[in-house]
């Protein structure tokens, strides 16, 4: 027997990896930036932004669509629809394995929720993208929903605000995926030639058909900071033409100094700002109430 099979583990590991055990999975999370472990009650108090280097966490569609609606005021559409496997896409696991296993995980059918708000009793169309469903990726149901929001803001003669984080086109329905991008892209067209606002919420992250489409296509479009906006990912372009890039390339502090995005705007201050703009960009073409006040 080697001089190393009788020894025990010391007592006091003994009793730390026991209390370990008892705390309750996701009572605590670690920021990215700064390392600190917040709890996560007060982080989500704190709309997932880091109290102290104010790092902005990702963030659900439901926490999302609180903070900028006024309570219940939300109803949404489009919640029917449901993807398919078109193209019997396989990879380790089949795309229907995934559906089904995000689905159950997320508590929704798929990466966006779209539907009818109210902020500060203003009116508009509203759609969020959930990043946790396969990386927020748009297939024929999510280009479906966001054409749903552009459409009823049409009818309705309403703004419309998509929030974007989206890791771009879903690959598993190739090109029908990539038609979601011209679908939505035709529809703010139609907004524009009528005079009806569309405003773009980019955070983190934003990249590939998402961004190269109706991302990028807002009459405004406001960033949350340090997100991550692009087409390519940064190591994609660093691969591709095997040079270095700029410190901060692709993050909306970046984008905003090239003229990318029009401003960026703490998560705190989204909704009155968000609120602000809506009026000022439709109040001469959009159906608000007329005892509503700026």
């Amino acid at each position: 027997m080697a001089w190393f099979d009788d020894l025990k583990t010391p007592r006091i590991k003994t009793q730390v990896s026991n209390r370990t055990s008892r705390v309750p999975e996701g009572l605590w999370v670690k920021c990215e930036q700064c390392g600190d472990i917040l709890q996560s009650k007060i982080l989500r108090e704190n709309l997932y932004v880091c109290p102290d280097c104010q790092f902005h966490m990702r963030m659900g569609a439901a926490d999302r669509i609180q903070m900028l609606c006024d309570d219940g005021a939300f109803e949404s559409y489009g919640e029917d629809l449901a993807s398919t496997d078109p193209l019997e896409f396989s990879d380790r696991k089949t795309y229907r394995e995934r559906l089904k296993a995000s689905a159950k995980s997320v508590g929704l059918r798929d990466a966006f929720v779209s539907g009818r708000a109210k902020l500060k009793g203003l009116p508009f169309h509203l759609g969020v993208f959930e990043f946790r469903f396969m990386g927020g990726s748009m297939g024929i149901v999510v280009g479906e929903r966001v054409s749903m929001v552009f459409e009823a803001a049409l009818k309705d003669r309403l703004p419309a605000v998509i929030v974007c984080s989206s890791g771009g086109a879903r690959m598993q329905e190739g090109v029908l995926s990539l038609m979601q991008m011209a679908k939505t892209s035709g529809l703010i067209e139609k907004m524009r030639q009528q005079g009806i606002p569309y405003i773009a919420v980019l955070a983190d992250p934003t990249t590939g058909g998402v961004a190269a489409s109706f991302g990028m296509l807002g009459d405004l479009i406001l960033a949350e900071p340090g997100a991550l906006i692009g087409f390519a990912g940064p190591r994609v372009i660093e691969q591709t033409i095997r040079q270095s890039l700029p410190s901060g390339f692709q993050r909306s502090e970046f984008l905003l100094k090239h003229g990318f995005v029009d401003r960026i705007v703490h998560r705190k201050d989204l909704a009155t700002e968000l609120r602000s703009w809506l009026w000022r960009l439709g109040y001469r073409t959009c159906q608000f109430p007329k005892n509503l006040e700026a």
